[in-house]
């Protein structure tokens, strides 16, 4: 894809990309293949319902809908069925047959689909589901703007669903859905003014609605801030997500960058600034650079739903904003080494890795976020480490199996930590596995295949795996969610004079040593580690609007040599409460190998430069912390020596 780029202040170049498509991408089989949510999609006459109605709904009563789920046959085919329990005798479900969540999302895929490549069919189902979910919006009285989530087989919508979602009614207030709405909206009316005029007023005059409602639901506190555990975070986020603003951000961005509206352009920016408030950490500390995704928790974030690099550097573009984008740079540079080496895009780092389930929507927005800061910034180092995020497709996940198949379109719904497949192919992940595949049709340049064969990052020890002493004992509590973190099971208790000593796992170099520690204001006590630091757990601001006093944070006290096994911890001055330790080497590394290639990547905790041995021939490619490539070498003989700048990642290809 060739792309125009402009120079802005500071040094960084943003470049806009156009809609020429790259010539490599026609010369090859193309992995996109919509059979199977063609097969997920529906056509539906709804009642007349108060508040509700769409484009030429009089004349063309039926609209699309998609099916959520898919559960696999004996023979190999898939049924469809909705979410909830499903009553026969009414045929009706707890909750639906369709959600406006997905239906957004599909109408996203099939537009994008439909531009990249003309395909009269996606542009069909773009606009019979764009019908259909301007349907789920409520057009009319105080709830105008917001959207519906669920509708059953007949149409009938169902506002409050079993079990329930928030809000409550689903329409009440803002929403994921609402901010997937304003999404599709968005993309829609960017693709459709030029197609038909009529139908592109239409979305226009709906997508101005859901941005009403935002403003006087969520952005009427934009400048407001939350204090959260003694941090500020924005209160003007739709319900409190990084993670839902992103969304509607990508759809506010494509709105403005057509003309949109002056109010568009001012939630655009009132958004991003929101997004790029949550920027957090750095090389050595957690969330190593991260945007978080929740304003309410320090400890947490997820994969899925993560598109705020993505949101930020089509905002920055846009708006011609480059502050916008290094937030952006940051989480692509920093924090994405550091989650790949580490065991990847997890369901949930809260903050250990307490839920390693990964699935189609952690990996897309992680893999859309690469692609689109690359776009922003021209710098080919985030379209590389794509290509390493998006083959998790094609085998290098914890299962080592594909997890798309091109000659169906299905994605599978998930893998677990320990391998396990979920052979379902829901509505969310083949949507998700379908914007990928479009994303790398454009882009094929950077396609990793072959499975993982070596990765050596963060290790955790769990703080009851050590040998206790003076008191301290092991508490297993009835919830390990805290209401913003989650214990990664049993945890320490540790009063003063107790003490924790673990024999580590071995290691070649030296690694960081970061106790996660239950930091509670107020409380006094210290926890000293050997010769290395402290951990003071009254270290942390009051409760505000934080849904628990306190946080489970991963606290950095210094380096380990290499070789060094034993590891103690002692606590004085009050109780101190202890989850875990994480380890993370000062140059980590994730290996994909396959067809008689590999691909490594390095990614460094140090503070000075370091070199490691791997095997050639190989091309060495060297970034620094903001992935600005420094050096290139092109190693021929069997042995190879590759620079990894202090914070930055190198890449190997042999």
């Amino acid at each position: 894809m060739r792309r125009r780029s402009v120079l802005f202040g500071s040094g960084l170049a943003l470049t806009a990309p156009l809609l020429t498509p790259s010539p490599a991408s026609a010369s090859r089989e193309p992995l996109t293949n919509l059979a199977h949510l063609d097969f997920l999609g529906e056509q539906v006459s709804p009642p007349a319902q108060e508040g509700h109605t769409t484009y030429r709904l009089a004349s063309a009563p039926a609209v699309g809908m998609l099916w959520t789920y898919a559960e696999p046959n004996p023979d190999g085919t898939y049924r469809r069925i909705g979410g909830g329990a499903y009553d026969p005798a009414t045929d009706t479900y707890g909750q639906g047959a369709y959600n406006a969540d997905d239906v957004a999302r599909a109408a996203v895929v099939y537009l994008r689909h439909w531009r990249q490549t003309g395909a009269a069919s996606s542009r069909k189902a773009s606009y019979e589901l764009l019908r259909g979910l301007t349907y789920l919006q409520t057009a009319t009285g105080p709830n105008a703007g917001n959207v519906v989530l669920w509708m059953q087989p007949d149409g009938t919508l169902n506002p409050s669903a079993d079990p329930p979602e928030l809000p409550d009614p689903s329409d009440s207030g803002p929403s994921y859905w609402l901010a997937r709405t304003v999404w599709a909206l968005g993309e829609g009316y960017a693709a459709w003014r030029s197609s038909d005029r009529d139908f592109a007023a239409f979305l226009r005059q709906r997508l101005d609605l859901a941005i009403a409602a935002l403003q006087r639901q969520t952005l009427i506190r934009y400048g407001e801030q939350l204090h959260i555990d003694g941090e500020r975070a924005p209160a003007w986020l739709i319900v409190d997500g990084a993670d839902a603003t992103a969304e509607a951000v990508l759809g506010l961005s494509a709105y403005a960058e057509v003309g949109g509206t002056s109010a568009a352009r001012r939630a655009l920016r009132q958004f991003a600034e929101g997004i790029a408030a949550l920027s957090d950490g750095g090389v050595r500390e957690w969330p190593f650079g991260a945007l978080r995704p929740w304003a309410l928790s320090l400890s947490l974030w997820h994969a899925w739903g993560s598109q705020m690099p993505a949101a930020l550097a089509r905002a920055g573009q846009v708006l011609g904003d480059p502050a916008l984008v290094r937030p952006a740079i940051t989480d692509s540079a920093v924090f994405t080494p550091w989650l790949l080496t580490s065991g990847g895009p997890d369901n949930g780092r809260l903050p250990t890795r307490t839920d390693r389930t990964q699935i189609a929507y952690g990996v897309d927005s992680r893999l859309q976020s690469l692609l689109a800061v690359a776009d922003a910034t021209g710098r080919t180092g985030f379209r590389r480490l794509a290509g390493i995020v998006a083959a998790w497709y094609f085998g290098a996940n914890p299962a080592g199996v594909p997890a798309y198949d091109p000659a169906t379109g299905r994605t599978i719904d998930g893998i677990a930590g320990d391998g396990t497949v979920n052979r379902n192919s829901g509505a969310e992940s083949t949507i998700h596995g379908l914007l990928s595949m479009l994303a790398l049709d454009a882009a094929p340049d950077v396609i990793v295949r072959g499975r993982i064969v070596d990765r050596a990052g963060s290790v955790t020890v769990e703080a009851e795996q050590g040998e206790l002493g003076g008191g301290a004992a092991v508490v297993t509590p009835p919830s390990a969610w805290t209401g913003e973190s989650s214990f990664s099971g049993a945890y320490v208790r540790m009063p003063a004079g107790g003490r924790i000593r673990w024999r580590l796992p071995a290691s070649d170099q030296p690694r960081l040593v970061l106790p996660v520690a239950d930091l509670q204001p107020g409380s006094a006590a210290v926890t000293h580690w050997s010769s290395l630091g402290v951990v003071r757990h009254g270290d942390i601001g009051a409760q505000g609007a934080s849904p628990a006093p306190g946080a489970l944070l991963p606290v950095t006290v210094g380096e380990i040599a290499s070789g060094r096994t034993d590891l103690v911890a002692t606590a004085t001055g009050g109780e101190a409460v202890l989850d875990a330790v994480m380890l993370e080497p000062l140059v980590s590394r994730l290996v994909i190998g396959g067809a008689g290639h590999e691909t490594t990547l390095l990614r460094s905790a140090a503070r000075t430069p370091r070199t490691v041995s791997v095997p050639g021939p190989a091309v060495i490619e060297t970034y620094d912390a903001a992935g600005i490539r420094r050096g290139r070498v092109t190693a021929a003989g069997a042995n190879a020596r590759a620079l990894v700048l202090p914070g930055g990642f190198t890449l190997i290809r042999g």
